[in-house]
Parts: structure tokens; C-alpha cells; sequence
């Protein structure tokens, strides 16, 4: 499939437009509308107009009739622009049906600007080349399958559908699809060895070493030739003149850089002379930095003993030496001033210490003052100390003396009163136990009746419950008739003639077999 440049892309679509127009009419374009999508370009009109439209398509008639079925837009056509108003959404609508339905996916190369990514997860950013900008959006459904990470600035190719966001009439890309070129392979080297490095774990903020505040020597691993030496080197004499330097020069570019890189490290690690150490070097292409992303100088600076601080290219370049280092600084200047401390400030902090330390003694003093004051008005003789107590103990016993002399007397009248009331309720207490003692004497004459009656009542019911007993009418001669089975037999009518009866006595029982059966008493 064809890869178009942003700017051939808006060509190809000015001559789908052309292609597009019905054999009739012929549709006169301008292509300043593409010309606006350039960076710092004015908004136009077209010259030969006097409306206020940026662009417009200015139909043009033939001597061929008009035939529709010859136009696969009739929006374009031209009874449709002669005779009929649009609105503008379905201008934008068959617009979008136009771009869409007649122009298949494309390839579209160029560089990616104004990348955003949203909360939605949508990606919304910028296509461009030297000429010419698109606007483009890479919907989450999509970017996810993207397994590495876009930048602004880097060179892509993606896979889009050319169409317009109805809403503002935006001319823009729908992408499928993307993937790195040019610098494609350097990137993927760089996500690789990122990925790499942070699972050995060679990123953790743990195995970072702390700088030292007042650093008593200092290193600089770069080139003597960069520019980026001078800098650190006039920013150091700047901050802190009297801090001694040590260069370790080393390659910064080309293909032995990295190796280079790396054994300097490992020398100042090995002299130890230097209480920080500074690898840094100026602004530059990726390639320019590439010895920077390798794993030797990663290894090299993780195994360093002493703490590096990395101020490589400027405040956008990232590399893995920065990832690595135990400091990062956006450019090389910016790593001196990290290592050394500004003479004026250190001499403007010194000043506000001691400014602070000498508000803090004099307020100490005054406190120390005023306690001491507050002590001595506090301050009593042993002897006006021993007098006030034996007064405050005299009190004390006065006031005990009085509170027991008080309870004593209440305590006294109390048992007078109750020895008083005791005599006046002794008259009405032998009163009670008179009438105590005829109570009780007629209560008991009264339980003697009572009981003789229950007696006698029992008596009673006990000759008639006798009289009743099944046992003394047997003894008066009567007897009770059993059927075979245990029934109690009242009458003639439940026997019949040969069934075995039983006979109870008032002493005994016999068996008999029934031989006659008589209703009568005869």
C-alpha cells in the first residue's frame, strides 16, 4: 500500500474532488484551504470573491445536459447548488460521505505534534511535514494494541481513513493503525533496553546514593572539547570558586563512545578522588546521544561507588543514563549548580541563621529572666515556712475539734428524742399486745371449730363413698358378669346361648357356659 506525505495527501484529495464531478458541471476549486492547514499561515479569501468564505466551489455550466446518474455526489451537482439551499450540517454530512465512501485507507507518513492522550483513553494529535499539518485521532480500541510509546516529535506511518468531524467541520484522520519509521528502530532499542533495565531493577529509587551537601572534589566526565565543560566549569567558578575540579575526558560520540564512556567511569570509581561525579554533554539528535542509551555505560554507572549525577542534551532529551544516574539534571548547567552551592547564597543563608540564632538566644534569655523573676517572688524563708504551717495546722485542728463537738451534740439529741418517743409508745405497745394475745386465742378456739367440722364432714363422705364401693355391694350378695373378652355384661341381650361368661364374687370368681336366656326376671 502507498505511503502519502501529509502535504501529497491533501493533493490526492483535491484531485478526488476533481474526479468526483458530474459530466455536466465542472467544479472550480481553490486550494487555499489546504494552504490554511500550514503552520503561520493567514486566513485567506479567494480573490475573485467578495463574500467572507475562506473557500468555495463555484460551479460552472456546460452545454451537456445534466445526468445524475453520472455523479456519485449530488451535492455537487448542479441543479442541487442552483436550486437548493443547504444547511451546514448536511454540507459537513455529505462531506464526510464523500471523504469516506470514494478515498480507500491510506498510509500517511510524517510527524507526530500536539500529541495528547485523555482520561477516555482517546489519542488526539497532529500529522506533519515541512508543508503541510492533518489533524489526527487514534481511539482507545484501538491504541491499545500499540505496544510502545509516542512522543511528539517522532516520525510515524499510520493507517487511516480520510473523513470530517461533522460537529466543527474538521478536516481529519481516523487511524487504525501506527508504527515507527526512521527512528523506529532507535526507539524500539530504547523501550527494549528501558524495559530491560527497570525489571533487573537497576531504576529502583532505593539503590540511589544521596549527594553530598558541600562537596570537598569534583568530577567531570565529558569531552574537553564540548561546550557542556565550559558551561559546568564557568557555572562551577561562578557558584563555588574555591571547589577543586577533575576532568576525565572520554569520548561523547560515535560508535566507541559508549565503551569509552563506561571505562572512564569505572576509572574515577577506582581513583576515588572525587566526592560527585558529573557525566555530562551537550544538546543533540538521538543518534548524537545514542552512547548514552547503551547497557555498558547503564552498568558502568550503576556499579559506580560515587554519586553521578547525568546532565545530558537538554531539558527533553531523556536517556537510560538518566534513568541510571542517581540524579538527573536537564542540562549540564543545571548539573553544576546541583553540585556546587552559590557563594552568595551560602553567605545570605549564613546570615539569616545567624540572624535567627541570635533572636532565638535573646529570646531564651528573656524567658530565663522572667522565670527566674516569677521564683523569687516565690521564694519563702524556712521559718515563715515552718510558721505558716504550724498556723495552718492550728486551724485545721480548731476545725476538726469544732465538726466533732457538733456531731456529738446532734448525735445527743437525737437519742433523747428517740428515748422520748420510745416512752410515750410503750403504753400503746402493751395496748397492741393484749389485743395480740385475744386474737390469737380466738383464732385458735376458731381453727378447733373449724377443724371439727372438716372432720366431721369427712367422716360423712367417707360412709357414703363406703356405700358406694364396688367391693361392699359385692359383699351384700351381688356379683358382676364378664363376657370372654372382659366385657362388663348388663344385660340378657349381649349374651347369646353356649358363650362362656365369668363371675366375680366378693371373694372369688368362677366361669360358667350360659345354657338359657330369659328378658324376664322370671
Amino acid at each position: 500500500m502507498k505511503t502519502y506525505m501529509a502535504t501529497c495527501l491533501i493533493q490526492a484529495i483535491a484531485d478526488t474532488f476533481k474526479q468526483l464531478v458530474c459530466s455536466n458541471a465542472v467544479i472550480e476549486y481553490t486550494l487555499k484551504i489546504f494552504n490554511q492547514a500550514k503552520p503561520g499561515r493567514m486566513r485567506l479569501k479567494y480573490s475573485n470573491s467578495s463574500n467572507s468564505f475562506d473557500t468555495y466551489f463555484r460551479v460552472l455550466e456546460d452545454s451537456h445536459p445534466y445526468k445524475s446518474n453520472q455523479s456519485n455526489m449530488n451535492l455537487f451537482s448542479l441543479n442541487n447548488l442552483v436550486h437548493k439551499v443547504l444547511t451546514v450540517s448536511d454540507l459537513n454530512n455529505n462531506t464526510k460521505q464523500l471523504l469516506e465512501q470514494n478515498i480507500p485507507l491510506l498510509w500517511i507518513k510524517g510527524e507526530i505534534s500536539n500529541l495528547k492522550r485523555y482520561q477516555s483513553g482517546h489519542w488526539y494529535f497532529s500529522l506533519k511535514d515541512n508543508q503541510a499539518q492533518v489533524r489526527c485521532v487514534l481511539f482507545s480500541h484501538k491504541n491499545q494494541f500499540i505496544d510502545w510509546h509516542p512522543i511528539d516529535g517522532m516520525q510515524v506511518e499510520v493507517l487511516a481513513l480520510v473523513t470530517l468531524y461533522e460537529p466543527r467541520g474538521d478536516f481529519q484522520l481516523n487511524v487504525e493503525t501506527m508504527r515507527r519509521t526512521g527512528l523506529g528502530e532507535l526507539f524500539a532499542a530504547f523501550e527494549t533496553l528501558k524495559s530491560k533495565l527497570q525489571q533487573a531493577g537497576l531504576f529502583n529509587p532505593e539503590k540511589k546514593k544521596p549527594l553530598p551537601i558541600f562537596p570537598q572534589q569534583v568530577g567531570i566526565i565529558t569531552s574537553p572539547d564540548t561546550a557542556a565543560l565550559q558551561d559546568v566549569l564557568s557555572t562551577l567558578q561562578r557558584r563555588m570558586p574555591s571547589l577543586p575540579v577533575i576532568i576525565y575526558p572520554t569520548l561523547v560520540q560515535g560508535k566507541t563512545a559508549a565503551n569509552s564512556i563506561a571505562e572512564t567511569i569505572k576509572t574515577a570509581c577506582q581513583r576515588a578522588e572525587c566526592d560527585v561525579l558529573i557525566l555530562c554533554r551537550g544538546g543533540g539528535s538521538i543518534e548524537d546521544l545514542w552512547a548514552f542509551n547503551e547497557e555498558t555505560v547503564a552498568l558502568a554507572i550503576n556499579t559506580c561507588s560515587i554519586p553521578l549525577i547525568s546532565g545530558i542534551g537538554h531539558e527533553t532529551d531523556f536517556t537510560i543514563a538518566d534513568f541510571v544516574a542517581d540524579m538527573r539534571a536537564p542540562t549540564p548547567t543545571a548539573a553544576a549548580e546541583l553540585t556546587s552551592k552559590d557563594r552568595t547564597e551560602l553567605s545570605h543563608r549564613l546570615n539569616v541563621f545567624h540572624q535567627r540564632m541570635c533572636r532565638t538566644t535573646l529570646h531564651r534569655i528573656e524567658r530565663a529572666m522572667q522565670q527566674v523573676d516569677i521564683l523569687s517572688h516565690q521564694l519563702i524563708y524556712p521559718s515563715d515556712k515552718i510558721r505558716q504551717q504550724v498556723i495552718h495546722q492550728q486551724h485545721l485542728q480548731d476545725r476538726l475539734i469544732k465538726t466533732w463537738a457538733y456531731q456529738l451534740e446532734k448525735r445527743q439529741w437525737k437519742l433523747l428524742d428517740f428515748n422520748q418517743r420510745l416512752m410515750t409508745a410503750r403504753p400503746r405497745v402493751a395496748r397492741l399486745q393484749e389485743q395480740q394475745d385475744e386474737l390469737v386465742s380466738r383464732l385458735c378456739c376458731a381453727y378447733s371449730r373449724y377443724f371439727e367440722i372438716l372432720f366431721s364432714k369427712l367422716k360423712h363422705l367417707q360412709i357414703q363413698l363406703s356405700h358406694l364401693n364396688p367391693q361392699s355391694i359385692l359383699e351384700r350378695g351381688y356379683s358382676i358378669v364378664h363376657s370372654k373378652d372382659g366385657t362388663i355384661i348388663r344385660s340378657s341381650k349381649q349374651i347369646h346361648s353356649g358363650d362362656q361368661i365369668k363371675v366375680k364374687f366378693a371373694q372369688g370368681m368362677c366361669k360358667a357356659d350360659v345354657s338359657l336366656i330369659s328378658d324376664s326376671d322370671q
